[in-house]
């Protein structure tokens, strides 16, 4: 639809047809599971447009429940067939636009026909009807991504014993583990009951066996594991798939056809970031290229621009969001990467209601170039992904987040914003001033003969501690130094702020020292995303 509308603006004579094989068009699919629980209480919002305003504002002919069965390339015509009568016709076309989405994955299991998919307004509907009837008031979600986990909340809301199953170590796989950490946690503190590291084999009339063999109730079961690009359309018409699976296309969102655009899910993207091939199903994407399509179809020199990814999700009052890459990703990509971990305030911290943000930066070695950064918190997380969203995208180092000047008031920020402290601690290691280690690398250098110091105070340490470690406070460590003569020492505190004093005051007198990045607080974070799984 953004591709329709931009065209009717650039072109007022164009004769525009829309075909749409469901019975809506312009519905906001982000807010469906705020729907099934009643935070979004009326329906008609979930509808942006409807054929009949789309065509007294733009002259857009939509044509719901009619999909297109083929397109012949050469006559440039494709066959469409109304799903009410059953009659199919002829329509042609100069130019042609497939926007076809993405469909559930729905793994090959038995029972999987009795799990319901939410991925437009029908499928809500039917959840919601569901929701509202059902007296068992229990249910499955089968994947732990974005929709399964939002789901997993409104579920909760409306009174459900909810229990995600997820293939892999955590939810949200997109996130490093000591990162989404906070937010498992806070899914359970909910009643939330998470089964990670799980697969499920079967699906009854009324549970669901994991290959534990674990047996959990289920009056309703979801299906939201992830979602494959939909090219059966594409594939019959001859055009040319990407390795990822997602239709490919160039900067003007053309495919190997120059005469059919495409956008949205079904299409390959390029990554920024690694430049490669990726599939990124975003909506801000969709109707960015959409968009652009339009453009190019009224001649304008346009290109897309490679892709960030950058996304975010709301639970029970905590928000995670991410761009760029991880650290897995980076790993996997082969790049040489150093990675920063902090926990800043949302705002100044003498100022009533200021909550703690856990960020992660990730930056090249050699260049300082950001690559990717989370967030974890209850305040202020959209806020500094999306600056540091901006930065990737402008090409900007990690230290560069230091001179940002950035609106503040003790109610919204600091005067040392949680961003430039980003910098300033990017600063430090990328300069080499702050040699760090990271918490899953820790167990390896203990193993190596390593001293663990823990710089907090006595009763910070008798509160919680990391096994093997030693307490001297930072403010007694100059008196105290001759104990760690001769050792290869690391040190930490809780958050990292005092762990860098002491690994300055240590390197000072010339000892080998390196300080544990992001302190007890992600240290301890990444243990308990390991020990859920055990």
């Amino acid at each position: 639809m953004s591709a329709a509308t931009r065209l009717r603006r650039l072109r007022e004579t164009d004769a525009i047809t829309v075909y749409e094989m469901g019975e809506h068009v312009s519905y906001a699919n982000c807010g469906l599971p705020y729907f099934v629980s009643g935070v979004i209480s009326n329906r008609d919002d979930l509808l942006l447009q409807t054929p009949k305003s789309l065509w007294s504002r733009f002259r857009i002919n939509v044509q719901v429940r009619h999909k297109v069965i083929s397109i012949n390339r050469q006559a440039q015509t494709a066959t469409v067939e109304n799903l009410e009568t059953g009659v199919r016709f002829e329509d042609s076309y100069d130019n042609l636009v497939l926007a076809t989405g993405a469909t559930p994955n729905r793994n090959q299991i038995n029972g999987i026909e009795r799990a319901l998919s939410l991925r437009d307004v029908t499928d809500v509907d039917a959840l919601k009807a569901q929701v509202d009837s059902n007296g068992e008031k229990t249910v499955v979600i089968i994947g732990g991504g974005f929709v399964g986990i939002e789901l997993a909340e409104n579920l909760r809301k409306a009174g459900f014993a909810v229990t995600v199953v997820q293939r892999s170590a955590t939810i949200l796989a997109g996130f490093d583990p000591e990162m989404v950490e906070p937010i498992q946690a806070r899914l359970e503190l909910n009643g939330v009951q998470l089964r990670l590291a799980s697969r499920v084999v079967e699906i009854t009339a009324d549970a669901v066996l994991l290959e534990t063999g674990e047996q959990i109730a289920a009056a309703i079961v979801i299906a939201a594991a992830g979602v494959t690009p939909d090219n059966k359309l594409a594939v019959a018409a001859g055009l040319e798939l990407g390795a990822t699976g997602g239709l490919a296309v160039d900067a003007q969102m053309r495919t190997s056809d120059p005469r059919i655009f495409a956008a949205g899910d079904a299409v390959e993207k390029t990554a920024e970031l690694v430049e490669q091939a990726t599939l990124i199903p975003l909506a801000n994407l969709a109707n960015r290229h959409g968009r652009l399509i339009a453009d190019a179809i009224a001649g304008q020199q346009v290109a897309a621009h490679p892709n960030i990814g950058t996304i975010i999700i709301g639970v029970f009052g905590m928000a995670a969001a991410m761009t760029g890459l991880s650290e897995k990703a980076a790993t996997r990509s082969g790049i040489d990467f150093s990675v920063i971990h902090l926990h800043p305030s949302s705002h100044a911290g003498y100022y009533p209601g200021a909550k703690r943000v856990a960020m992660k930066v990730v930056f090249e070695c050699q260049t300082g170039k950001l690559l990717g950064a989370q967030a974890v918190g209850e305040d202020g997380v959209d806020k500094r992904i999306d600056v540091i969203a901006t930065a990737i995208y402008a090409g900007l180092k990690v230290d560069d987040l230091m001179n940002l000047e950035l609106a503040y008031a003790p109610q919204f920020g600091s005067a040392k914003d949680a961003i430039n402290q980003a910098g300033y601690v990017g600063n430090n290691v990328f300069e080499g001033n702050t040699p760090t280690l990271q918490w899953h690398e820790l167990p390896a250098e203990l193993a190596a003969g390593a001293t663990l110091v823990d710089v907090r105070t006595a009763s910070e340490f008798a509160a919680a501690v990391i096994p093997g470690a030693i307490n001297i406070p930072v403010d007694e460590l100059r008196e105290r130094i001759t104990e760690l003569t001769g050792k290869n020492v690391i040190v930490h505190c809780q958050v990292g702020q005092r762990g860098h004093t002491a690994t300055q005051i240590l390197r000072g007198h010339g000892m080998p020292v390196k300080n544990l990045d992001g302190g007890f607080l992600t240290w301890r974070s990444g243990q308990d995303a390991l020990e859920r799984i055990k």
